[in-house]
């Protein structure tokens, strides 16, 4: 553990694993007997949906915390705007994510009757958790603000690279919320947790926004908060900050005030699963709820990924709520969503056993890509909750690293290939999970996406 100045800083090493050793900074006061923990928000990052908070709902229930405790908001048009200061369809900006976070605190407190919340965020989700705190008036209603990954200083600071974003920490947004000695709002506990080196998004090099060789103005400490506890978590990347589990252990500990017990995801044998089917326009994700798809679910061989049955165990189609479900599963099973929308491509979704239950399921569909003209069948692997690593990460899909993911900082999320026509397994794996996915005909509008929960 190192303490430092300006900051108080813990440093934790990837690879640690005992839950003797995740105590970070200085011990910190357990809420009052008569006082239980505050319930907690989720809030997701750029693009993404509620749904990126599995693992952390079900860890926190594996710690005692009651499921009626924990929330996770769905941002409407969760993609930033271009230039933050101008409309743009199907986008956001830093007013409409802080009003809508605003509204949805003022749900939740009235769901759970209590004063305050604590706040976990991913990248983005950061920033309308410091808008809200500073100039929303919810430092009043927030205990804890946690921020993870999110570029606190900017992804780049700089007149001439993403002008008018909400990433510029040269822009009007950032400079407003960086205005002052530090970052704290009195009356609020606040820490972020950031990579070392390997944070895709605090890099002093602008290669992952498309301009290779060109100073940033910022560096790997992007994503600290001055004067708040700042926690370093050795190896992970951008996303990983949010929703690996060393993550969860200073998220748990930072707002409960002990170490969290487990760090395992207690199972239950038959978890309950919902979710909804959110849309897409014109290439860009919503989290509106869909009405009329078509969910169909079936049990898959663990190995081949052949559907035990042609008869689907679960068929619903949405209504107003774009709700699929429920179902009861068994938590050893291997599943396939197969999602029909109209107008987009029919998505076989092939997951990893559920281990408890969740309404925050949410299924999306796999647009078609660029060059998969003429494909006979195409699949994809997808990691929500983080990047591929070569060389820190063991995966593949049916053998082969895809093309597209390079070496050095984890950078990509999905990877892809096309195969011929004929119908046949291909296996995704990410360290030690295994998802066996079938191949479908593109020709008649199919595609294949193996989504692992890690």
């Amino acid at each position: 553990m190192i303490v430092g100045r300006p900051t108080r800083r813990a440093v934790l090493a990837g690879a640690a694993g005992l839950v003797p050793a995740l105590a970070f900074g200085q011990p910190r006061q357990a809420p009052p007997r008569n006082e239980p923990s505050p319930p907690v928000v989720f809030v997701h990052g750029n693009g993404d949906s509620a749904a990126v908070w599995i693992n952390n709902f079900w860890r926190f229930e594996s710690n005692g915390i009651n499921r009626n405790q924990l929330f996770a908001i769905d941002f409407p048009y969760p993609v930033a705007r271009t230039d933050d200061s101008k409309l743009q369809a199907l986008h956001s900006s830093t007013e409409d994510q802080m009003r809508e976070l605003a509204a949805f605190v003022t749900q939740v407190r009235g769901t759970t009757r209590r004063r305050k919340v604590a706040l976990i965020a991913s990248s983005r989700g950061g920033n309308a958790v410091r808008n809200y705190l500073k100039n929303g008036g919810g430092a009043e209603f927030v205990s804890h603000a946690i921020l993870c990954g999110t570029p606190n200083k900017g992804i780049v600071i700089s007149d001439t690279m993403l002008v008018g974003s909400e990433f510029n920490g040269a822009a009007p947004f950032l400079k407003g919320l960086n205005a002052g000695p530090n970052d704290l709002i009195p009356g609020v506990e606040m820490m972020a947790i950031r990579s070392d080196k390997n944070d895709k998004y605090s890099q002093p090099d602008a290669r992952f926004i498309g301009q290779p060789g060109k100073p940033t103005g910022v560096s790997y400490d992007a994503s600290e908060l001055r004067g708040a506890k700042n926690v370093i978590l050795d190896g992970l990347d951008h996303r990983e900050t949010a929703f690996h589990k060393l993550a969860f252990a200073a998220q748990y500990e930072f707002i409960v005030g002990k170490p969290a017990g487990t760090l395992f995801i207690a199972q239950e044998p038959r978890p309950t699963l919902n979710g909804k089917v959110s849309g897409i326009n014109e290439g860009i994700y919503t989290n509106h709820a869909v009405p009329g798809a078509e969910v169909e679910i079936y049990e898959v061989d663990p190995k081949t990924g052949d559907r035990k049955s042609n008869i689907a165990l679960h068929r619903k189609t949405t209504g107003t709520d774009g709700l699929w479900g429920p179902f009861v599963a068994h938590s050893e099973a291997y599943y396939e969503f197969v999602v029909h929308m109209e107008g987009q491509p029919i998505t076989h979704i092939y997951r990893s056993p559920f281990l408890r239950s969740s309404d925050i399921v949410h299924l999306r569909v796999q647009p078609f890509g660029k060059g998969d003209e003429g494909a006979g069948a195409i699949v994809m692997m997808s990691r929500p909750r983080g990047y591929f690593g070569i060389g820190r990460d063991k995966f593949s899909l049916d053998g082969k690293v895809p093309p597209g993911i390079s070496e050095g900082v984890p950078a990509v999320s999905t990877g892809k290939l096309t195969f011929d026509a004929k119908p046949h397994t291909v296996v995704a794996v990410f360290n030690n999970e295994t998802i066996p996915t079938r191949t479908f005909p593109a020709k008649d509008n199919h595609i294949t996406v193996a989504e692992f929960t890690n």
